[in-house]
């Protein structure tokens, strides 16, 4: 199976370390070290790293740079004026439905990078150049196989970062939230990650990856694979695309509205005008009541009608079962709705998200 899916610039180091593999979107990733628990906890209290080299940087670029993204994207990079700044978006088809959610860096009003989803990279791109084509930006769109990604994540991860690689720390520690800093060699260190927790995610040449692995590991930082990832960002309440949402779910139905700028009347981006349409939904966690574990695509009984789990798992910060779910707009949180696990109908309660922060279990009663 192995031979026939793409990898990475760090799967030797994963096999050395007897990584347990999986198929994950046509990518060849691994799923533990050991532990899925203990890689959780890793990045709770000290500092763990992913592999993330499989999302794509697509460097974009040209004197039409910041008009296409403007058309582009449901969130508007006007707002981005500091260079580094970064914006969290989706990328909507014209019924609303997201195509991707996606990171865009802003270095100048003529060069961006933008971060995608690897399930959605070949399409992503394909995207983004018919659009610039068939409306005649003046842009260049230009995909970084070249280069590799990995997150480095709380609470330690900083320093680690700047442990091993001390040129980069005078420009990274100033770093906020949301912003990246370009170095010299086509390193990027950006202050960003899906864990819920802080940290660095860090783009170098593909060649400098395994390197920079081997250093962080021996500073003690543990490697992490996909289930630690999944459980870390299910937690933080954050979305998986291709399971919390696609491109037959709205932004609004999968809690994202904050990502979508209406504020310019005049910005016209794709799917703007489809976003008035369509049932309300609300996007919300559970926390299971009873014994079970809940799991995506499980039916949710409410007093105001049905709903359905898109993502869940046992919390191992909190020690029960969590989910998001796709629920009628007017449940709201502190309400206790049922879930159908295996055929048993169990007691669960509506919570805002995140469920955890700074590696502290938030108190939703």
């Amino acid at each position: 199976m192995s031979d026939s899916l793409k990898r990475t610039p760090l799967v030797d180091e994963h096999l050395a370390a007897g990584a347990r593999m999986v198929d994950f979107g046509g990518w060849y990733m691994p799923l533990s070290y050991g532990s899925q628990i203990e890689e959780h906890h890793a990045v709770r209290r000290e500092a763990g790293m992913f592999d993330v080299s499989h999302m794509l940087n697509v460097d974009v670029a040209g004197a039409g740079a910041q008009a296409f993204l403007r058309r582009l994207l449901a969130n508007d990079v006007a707002r981005l004026a500091v260079p580094g700044k970064a914006l969290y978006s989706c990328m909507l088809n014209p019924e609303g439905g997201v195509i991707d959610d996606l990171i865009v860096y802003y270095f100048s009003p003529e060069q961006y990078r933008v971060v995608v989803n690897a399930a959605t990279a070949d399409g992503d791109v394909a995207w983004m150049r018919e659009v610039a084509q068939r409306e005649s930006f003046d842009v260049a769109i230009t995909p970084r196989r070249d280069l590799a990604m990995i997150a480095v994540q709380w609470p330690q991860a900083r320093a680690a970062v700047h442990a091993v690689r001390p040129a980069w720390q005078a420009a990274a520690e100033p770093l906020v939230p949301f912003s990246a800093a370009r170095l010299d060699g086509d390193v990027l260190v950006a202050r960003t990650g899906y864990t819920g927790e802080d940290g660095y995610e860090v783009v170098v040449p593909a060649g400098d990856a395994a390197a920079l692995w081997r250093d962080l590991a021996a500073h003690g930082v543990r490697p992490c694979g996909l289930g630690a990832r999944d459980t870390l960002r299910l937690e933080a309440g954050m979305n998986l695309y291709g399971q919390d949402m696609d491109a037959t779910t709205r932004p609004d139905q999968a809690g994202l509205s904050w990502t979508v700028s209406l504020k310019d009347p005049s910005r016209e981006f794709i799917g703007r005008a489809a976003l008035q349409s369509g049932e309300p939904r609300a996007f919300l966690g559970l926390k299971l009541l009873d014994r079970g574990v809940m799991r995506a695509h499980m039916t949710v009984r409410t007093a105001h009608g049905q709903g359905e789990i898109t993502s869940g798992t046992m919390s191992p910060t909190l020690g029960v079962s969590i989910a998001l779910a796709r629920l009628p707009a007017a449940v709201q949180p502190g309400d206790e709705v049922e879930v159908d696990v295996r055929g048993k109908w169990l007691r669960a309660q509506a919570c805002k998200l995140p469920f955890v922060r700074h590696g502290k279990a938030l108190d939703h009663a």
